[in-house]
């Protein structure tokens, strides 16, 4: 029978079977020692000339050959005991050894010792990359997190669905991969960006909570914390649900023991102006998306850290200072910020000019004054509502953003998240939480200069069919909110979720406020807009993105590191080369040509 090396310690002084690949081979003249490696550790074999012909084979064996092996397991000498593995005090005593494949020279490293391969390679012989311990460690800990989920909506009474690959194409904020279709020639399936559409059936059909870990596919730019392609995420949804609050109050335990009892990391929320929006019975606030816009220049702030955004608009409106003569003028408090170099200054005003601003003001206190380029033009008054508003204490630092309120929130709000980097600010051991609400239904699309959704068309606009009716101007519908929230986590939008339209007629009147017809909304969700005319309850759910979360969990930087075959950065899989071409019978079958493209 095969032992797993994990288990190895209970067999001392018996006969054992193992299998797996050398990790290392070391000639000692009159012995030869192997270190054989499984997926659960590393395991010494002892090879002595009295086995005449393992000890042959011995000799040719060379790193990542895979063996079986038989032998006896003993106790190591006391000298001899390894103390940074699990099986540092045995060793097995070969006496059959049998050769089950060989191994060519390895492009990259399979050990986490020693220099690490780039990620080029890694990716292009992912298969071996696969072998180092620390990425079998994560896909048995990405097992264990998927069972954590489903032992949790198991437990909530969710029926799990799959729901179809092949689908219609639908607007999810991302472009489409269209499949064309052999069988009717010109039309195409897409593959689904979120299983959005037949959730939602689900809840017409009488399924009362429905969930599955649903495969999406977005044609998306690649990023860090993002895959490119086909990513997961945990897709639910619940029957007869009017408020998103019933949804957060069902999911929320999910997260917080998903960070406290899978990951044993502990839960803060270190920023005091979230405080007043946590709900007696929860300890995740829930921010409305003005607030996360004013307070931190993001929709997705970190909690982890305060430094959030001072307005002192009110403190410069009868200012001289004309860099201040504007719009709004905000700042942020960097605690001992003064230890920052004037390199280091510049490396930060360098970024805020690549934001949009024009320089970067800031004010240093030190040696109890306040030291400043910019001090000099502003009066005592000025500079004591700055000190008392922002907090600021001695070694502090405080920079400003002064221009159009939109800019100001985004320069400070990119700058607060390169000042907690710079200073160590986010612990890797510590998970903050919020849910983002009250998001904007509609947006203003500068490039096309017209109104579009703000996020999902198929959110339930907050007052239903009579705001949209009373909204007349472009600003009244632009102040239209959206029954939507995200969650977020440690500074990543980790879940999105909506209480649903279910509506015919709201869901007419949101398409029709930007210029589409009736028949338009007929031609693209038809399959909805009838089965909601059959009696379709209240629904709402959301749609945790799970790739992202146990990238965040594991302390991972990089997405592409905790999937098992991703694709680089580019979006190209190099081990099994693709996209590629496709012969041109098949191209022919599906009713294609490729385009030459023009010089």
């Amino acid at each position: 029978m095969r032992i797993l090396v994990d288990r190895l310690n209970d067999f001392l002084g018996k006969q054992v079977t193992v299998e797996g690949w050398v990790n290392s081979r070391r000639d000692h003249g009159g012995l030869i020692f192997i270190d054989l490696r499984d997926h659960t550790g590393i395991i010494q074999l002892v090879v002595t000339p009295e086995t005449e012909e393992p000890f042959r084979l011995a000799e040719t064996i060379r790193d990542e050959f895979v063996l079986k092996v038989t032998g006896t397991m003993r106790e190591r000498e006391p000298d001899l005991i390894n103390p940074n593995i699990p099986t540092g005090k045995i060793e097995l005593v070969v006496e059959s050894l049998d050769l089950l494949n060989k191994s060519e020279p390895l492009p990259v490293n399979t050990h986490d010792d020693g220099e690490k391969s780039s990620e080029e390679m890694r990716l292009k012989y992912r298969y071996l990359d696969l072998r180092r311990p620390s990425m079998q460690k994560l896909l048995k800990r990405r097992s264990e997190f998927y069972r954590f989920i489903r032992n949790y909506m198991y437990d909530h009474n969710f029926t799990e669905v799959t729901t179809p690959i092949l689908a219609n194409s639908s607007p999810e904020g991302a472009r489409d991969f269209l499949v064309p279709s052999r069988l009717h020639p010109g039309k195409f399936y897409a593959l689904p960006q979120a299983p959005q559409q037949f959730k939602q059936l689900l809840m017409v059909g009488g399924v009362d909570k429905y969930f599955q870990i649903a495969p999406c596919f977005r044609d998306e730019d690649p990023r860090a914390d993002r895959l490119y392609g086909d990513f997961y995420q945990l897709d639910c949804e619940m029957a007869f649900v009017d408020s998103g609050e019933t949804v957060r109050q069902e999911i929320e335990p999910l997260y917080t023991s998903l960070a406290t009892d899978f990951a044993h990391k502990k839960l803060v929320m270190n920023s005091k102006p979230a405080e007043k929006y946590i709900p007696e019975n929860s300890n995740i606030p829930r921010l409305p998306y003005d607030f996360s816009m004013e307070t931190y220049g993001v929709d997705k702030p970190d909690l982890r850290y305060g430094m959030e955004l001072i307005d002192l608009t009110e403190s410069f409106k009868t200012t001289d200072f004309k860099v201040f003569k504007t719009e709004c003028v905000k700042a942020i408090c960097v605690k001992n910020g003064a230890s920052l170099t004037r390199r280091e200054i510049d490396e930060f005003t360098d970024e805020a000019k690549k934001l949009g601003a024009g320089g970067l003001a800031y004010i240093l206190y030190v040696d109890g004054e306040a030291k400043s380029p910019i001090a000099k033009f502003l009066t005592d008054e000025e500079l004591n509502a700055i000190k008392e508003k922002t907090e600021a204490e001695e070694g502090d630092a405080v920079f400003f953003g002064a221009d159009d309120r939109e800019k100001v929130n985004k320069i400070l709000g990119q700058l607060r998240i390169s000042f907690a980097d710079h200073f160590g600010l986010k612990n890797p051991s510590e998970i903050a939480y919020c849910w983002i609400i009250d998001f904007p239904f509609y947006e203003w699309d500068d490039k096309n200069r017209k109104l579009d959704f703000g996020h999902n068309p198929f959110s339930m606009p907050k007052g239903g069919l009579e705001t949209l009716v009373n909204a007349k101007t472009d600003s009244e519908k632009l102040a239209i909110k959206a029954d939507q929230y995200d969650m977020v986590m440690n500074g990543y939008e980790v879940c999105s979720g909506a209480v649903r339209n279910y509506n015919p007629e709201i869901m007419y009147k949101v398409f029709n406020i930007l210029g589409y017809n009736n028949a338009y909304v007929e031609s693209r969700f038809g399959g909805m807009l009838n089965a909601f005319k059959f009696g379709a309850p209240p629904h709402a759910g959301c749609a945790p993105g799970l790739d992202r979360i146990f990238m965040v969990l594991e302390g991972v930087d990089n997405i592409r590191d905790i999937v098992a075959f991703p694709k680089n950065g580019s979006g190209v899989d190099l081990m099994m080369d693709s996209p590629s071409e496709v012969d041109q019978i098949q191209l022919e079958e599906a009713h294609l040509a490729i385009v030459p493209e023009e010089d």
